[in-house]
Formats: structure tokens, C-alpha cells, sequence
């Protein structure tokens, strides 16, 4: 079964056919980065105009890598929520829009499902069942996965997401968009012992979190400098954020492998990417003897390869969802707790 899958979002426009036989045929993505970057974040009416523009010709661009025409896909999956309404609209739309005029079944994916299940597309993939986090712009979340469509939610961020504060601290430091990956390649030059700052609900008891003291003790630092902070200062400011928010990320995934004896934890989102968190989560892991998974580093941000995956792990284990009705409905919000199991 060959499934196309098409995720629209937020900032980046992604297609890709996956075939239950032979894998992930192909893929491509058009990131908006560049055009919201004038704005310091992402404006979603051009981000929902942007993704109009990009979808059919990237669309064509995946039938030509896999060698197919369009009668040959067999099910299309979207993303239905979370995310923009006006850009999960658009996907949606076109969706529902080829699946008629091709006459095939349409399904809609939850955003997240989608990053959590995206490290099985690796050449080793992880076994059922392991811990999640899930780490991204949008979300914090510390999950059981028990199988496709069976998540357990252990711990989320009360106010900030770990991206969004590296996204909110990168700014106060006058980094560009997207912040994370520039605030964290800062970090690599800063001094660890310049700043202490602290590690938010690090002993809290439980398995969630809060970012948004310390994106404040960042802001807090940062007005105590004169109006022009050095590059050396801004790298040790960088590197105590980072350190400070990997501690606590580490030590709740370690909290959560212990309290539910697993020897398996997945990472997935945009923040897994951060080196820094990876180079953290592998001495742990070998330190406590589990093993740790990431997605393809072009697939840790969304991509229309984890939505082409979810689709198809849904339908292969319950054909009676695939569905030939045209009507949709998007979720631009939809806790995950409130996906039905496949």
C-alpha cells in the first residue's frame, strides 16, 4: 500500500509517499525560515498562503523521485491538528481535494502522532514498547508508546515548551529565527561555569515541566548588562540556558525509564536535534544502560514523511479506516490523549 502524506501545520510545507513493502520512497519540504524571518516568528496568513503555493508542485516533485503517477497512490494522509488553522486547512483541502478526484481513501493524522512514530523510519528502529519525549516549539511531553494509537501521557509543560524558550531566550540575546539552533551553536563557545541558572521543576516529584522562569532568569541577566552585551557574554549566557534546560529534559526521560522499567527512549520534535541534548542523552544512556533513539536529523522537524508513516501504520493495522469522505474538519487544538486508538 503506498500512501501519500501531507503535513501542513505550521512553517514548513511537506510531502512524501511512503509504501508499507518498501519503505519511504520519497520526500521533500519547503521550509518558510527564510521569509519569516523579517518578522521574528511566524506570521500564519503567510504561512497559509505560502503552503497554497508549494503543495502541487511538491507534490509532483515526490510522484517524479518515486517514479509514479498519481493513480498509483493507494491513500492519502494529512495533518488534521495541532497546528495554524489556516495552514492545516490548506493541507487538508488538497487532500480531500485528490483523494476525490482520484478516487481514493483520505485520512487524517494527528501532528504528533506523527513525530512520535517518525524514529521508526530509521534503518534500526526502536520496538514497542518504549518512553517518548516529545520536544519541539509547541510541546514538552513525556509519553508511554505502547503500540500505534496507544499513548500514555507521563508529564507536559505547564506554561513554555523547551522549543519555545529556546526561541524566546535566543531573542532576548538578539539571535535570529529561528532561535534554537542559533542560540544553541552560541552556547558552544560560552563558559559553563559564567552562569548558574536555575533548573525548573528539576525536583518536582514528578514528570513535568516548566521553562518559563527560566527564560525570565535569562531576561533578568540579560537587562543587568550595559545596552551592548559582549559576544563572549552572550555565548556564556547561551551556554548556561542550554545546560540548564538539557539537565532538566535528562532527568525527567531518566525519571521516566526508571519509574516504568524501560530500556527504550525515543526523542522526537525539533529540539531533538539540539546536539547538546543528544551528547547528554547518550551518557545517560550509557550510564543507566538503556538505549536512546532519535528520527533522521531531516525528520526532527515536521515533514511529510511522518504523517505518509503514521497513515500507513494506522491503516495497516485497521483497513476499515480507510474512508472515501470528502468532508473534513482541521483541530488546531487536539490533545493527543484524545486520538482514538487505531
Amino acid at each position: 500500500m503506498i500512501v501519500l502524506g501531507l503535513e501542513s501545520s505550521c512553517d514548513e510545507t511537506g510531502l512524501a509517499l511512503y509504501d508499507t513493502e518498501r519503505g519511504l520512497l520519497s520526500h521533500a519540504l519547503h521550509s518558510q525560515i527564510a521569509m519569516h524571518q523579517e518578522y521574528g516568528g511566524v506570521v500564519p496568513e503567510l504561512a497559509s498562503r505560502d503552503h497554497i503555493r508549494r503543495a502541487l508542485p511538491l507534490l509532483e516533485e515526490v510522484l517524479t523521485k518515486a517514479q509514479l503517477s498519481r493513480n498509483e497512490i493507494d491513500a492519502i494522509a494529512y495533518t488534521q491538528g495541532p497546528g495554524l488553522a489556516g495552514a492545516l486547512l490548506v493541507g487538508a483541502s488538497v487532500a480531500c481535494g485528490l483523494g476525490l478526484a482520484l478516487d481514493k481513501p483520505v485520512l487524517g493524522i494527528h501532528h504528533l502522532e506523527g513525530h512520535l512514530l517518525s524514529p521508526l523510519l530509521a534503518s534500526k528502529p526502536p520496538a514497542f514498547p518504549f518512553i517518548a519525549l516529545l520536544v519541539s516549539g509547541g510541546h514538552t511531553q513525556l509519553m508511554r508508546v505502547d503500540g500505534v494509537g496507544q499513548y500514555q501521557l507521563l508529564g507536559e509543560t505547564l506554561d513554555d515548551a523547551a522549543g519555545e524558550a529556546f526561541d524566546k531566550s535566543a531573542k532576548l540575546l538578539g539571535l535570529s529565527y529561528p532561535g534554537g539552533p542559533a542560540i544553541s551553536r552560541l552556547a558552544e563557545f560560552g563558559d559553563p561555569l559564567a552562569y548558574k541558572f536555575p533548573r525548573p521543576m528539576l525536583h518536582s516529584k514528578d514528570l513535568n515541566f516548566s521553562f518559563s522562569g527560566l527564560k525570565t532568569a535569562v531576561l533578568t541577566v540579560v537587562k543587568s548588562h550595559p545596552a551592548n552585551i559582549c559576544e563572549q557574554d552572550k555565548a556564556n549566557i547561551a551556554r548556561g540556558f542550554v545546560d540548564a534546560l538539557v539537565d532538566v529534559l535528562v532527568a525527567k526521560c531518566v525519571t521516566a525509564m526508571k519509574e516504568h522499567s524501560m530500556k527504550r527512549l525515543v526523542i522526537a520534535g525539533g529540539v531533538g536535534a539540539n546536539s547538546q541534548l543528544r551528547a547528554a542523552l547518550n551518557a545517560a544512556a550509557t550510564k543507566r544502560r538503556f538505549q536512546v533513539f532519535y528520527p533522521e536529523l531531516e525528520f526532527c522537524t515536521d515533514n511529510g514523511a511522518m504523517i505518509a508513516f503514521a497513515g500507513a501504520m494506522r491503516l495497516k493495522k485497521n483497513p476499515a479506516l480507510a474512508k472515501r469522505d470528502y468532508s473534513f474538519n482541521v483541530r488546531p487544538r487536539w490533545p493527543l490523549h484524545e486520538l482514538e486508538a487505531a
